[in-house]
């Protein structure tokens, strides 16, 4: 992407006043985003971006600068912006060690590249999508069907000696119905992604995720509203990890441990969780939406264990806060694009499974709420306060799935609701979504298996 000579004399420039570390970013991606609605196609949009980001250290203190101008003379005067940032020594920092280039494996094989896949072929799998969606039932009045993929190549080096040329390609599909008696209204949607190419959409059984999504938007027209107060709560695989995600997840990244701004901050080898509890951060699972082969520092994908059977083991660290907190790094220093300094973040993040099955949990409730499908949320990682919407929900009366229930909303503590998990199933599953923060938003896996949390307040409109 750019010539070897040239990336060192950008590293080395930028380290003119006395940094200790520099890197350079090269980013070339290539976006197509289509929408169907009302029976039509509304967008069809194909971009290209181009970047370098440009960072050095000094010690602790950090400076970030990006050009789209890749010409020598561009290149430089961005390295030397990023270094006059730094209050370093004046007569020259360290000497870059000479780039030595990694190959790298790809841990996800790719069959078909989005920009080869033909549009009438993408337009046909919307179109289907939506007689699908609009024949589930006459309630059904509108589908939306959003498609968007991604081929985005990528150049790392720094002045210890990486240089890692990477290529990411992710795609995705995602199904939106709505659902309408006349005088109330109700959606549902489901959204799986892949860091695969076109064969990703080819492939995907189209059948059960448009119904799904028609069938989630028709249950909850005919709900009853949710209850409020305290009760077991049991929360169903995939998406349903989104709540151990933002009430956990954030923080266990080392962006906010490293500032002591996390709950979970200094709790190495102590008890965080219930001993059903193991969660893991795995970057090379196979295709998995937020699978990576290299992170945007260049270190490669692993498996990080974060909790083991309820005890804190490690953290997600990227390279500065593992200076801040003298630990290395987990190849999990990622970015939306050159735009933004890498900080670390999740990739797949999910409970694993364990020894009860679905039908035992539900059975062995007598009282309580069972959240198939979750929504959105907040979550404050100082405190791990967070609340959560829920988009399909149903009570659970002596051990049985009892009538829907809409306009649940899940409030607690991430730190009190892990210790609080009491039963975990064997049925692990994996949801496609989007996670923004500091350094962009970004493609992440949420997963779990089916859960069982012994008390969570729920907020709703009944006593």
């Amino acid at each position: 992407m750019l010539d070897k000579g040239l990336v060192e004399d950008v590293l080395q420039t930028a380290l003119e006043t006395g940094g200790d570390f520099s890197e350079v970013f090269v980013e070339e991606r290539f976006t197509n985003q289509m929408a169907f609605q009302s029976s039509r196609l509304e967008k069809n949009l194909s971009g290209r971006d181009f970047g370098v980001g440009i960072r050095v250290f000094h010690g602790l203190q950090s400076v970030y600068a990006y050009t789209n101008d890749a010409s020598r003379e561009g290149l430089l005067k961005a390295a030397r912006t990023a270094a006059k940032a730094i209050q370093g020594k004046q007569n020259g920092g360290t000497a870059i060690i000479p780039l030595m280039k990694e190959t790298i494996s790809t841990l996800h094989p790719i069959q078909i590249m989005p920009r080869k896949a033909a549009k009438t072929n993408k337009l046909a799998v919307m179109r289907k999508a939506n007689e699908i969606i609009r024949n589930y039932d006459p309630e059904i009045v509108q589908a939306i069907i959003r498609m968007i993929d991604e081929e985005q190549n990528v150049l790392i080096a720094n002045s210890e000696g990486k240089f890692v040329e990477d290529q990411r390609v992710r795609s995705r599909i995602s199904f939106v119905s709505v659902a309408s008696n006349g005088t109330d209204m109700q959606t549902g949607s489901y959204g799986p992604g892949a860091y695969q190419g076109f064969e990703f959409i080819e492939n995907l059984d189209l059948h059960y995720f448009a119904k799904e999504s028609a069938r989630m938007a028709k249950t909850m027209l005919h709900a009853d509203h949710a209850p409020s107060g305290k009760f077991p709560v049991i929360i169903d695989n995939e998406f349903g990890g989104v709540i151990f995600h933002e009430a956990c997840g954030h923080g266990l990244e080392a962006a906010s441990v490293a500032k002591n701004a996390s709950v979970f901050a200094n709790k190495i080898g102590e008890r965080v969780a219930s001993d059903l509890v193991t969660y893991i951060d795995d970057g090379t699972l196979e295709n998995g939406w937020g699978s990576i082969n290299v992170d945007d520092e260049g270190e490669k994908a692993r498996k990080n264990v974060l909790i083991e059977h309820g005890i804190l083991k490690g953290y997600m660290i990227d390279k500065l806060n593992g200076r801040r907190m003298g630990m290395s790094p987990t190849g999990s220093s990622r970015r939306e694009s050159y735009r933004y300094a890498p900080t670390s973040r999740m990739t797949n993040t999910y409970i694993a499974p364990g020894q009860s099955t679905p039908k035992e949990i539900i059975a062995d409730t007598e009282h309580g709420i069972y959240a198939k499908y979750m929504g959105g949320g907040s979550v404050n990682p100082g405190t791990g306060d967070f609340n959560f919407a829920v988009n399909e929900a149903y009570l659970v009366k002596n051990g049985k799935i009892d009538r829907p229930i809409r306009g649940a909303t899940l409030i607690g503590n991430g730190a009190k609701t892990i210790l609080n998990i009491d039963r975990v199933a064997n049925n692990l599953g994996h949801g496609a979504g989007m996670c923004g923060a500091s350094s962009g938003s970004l493609p992440v896996n949420v997963g779990q298996p089916m859960v069982r949390v012994s008390e969570i307040t729920v907020g709703g409109k009944e006593a």
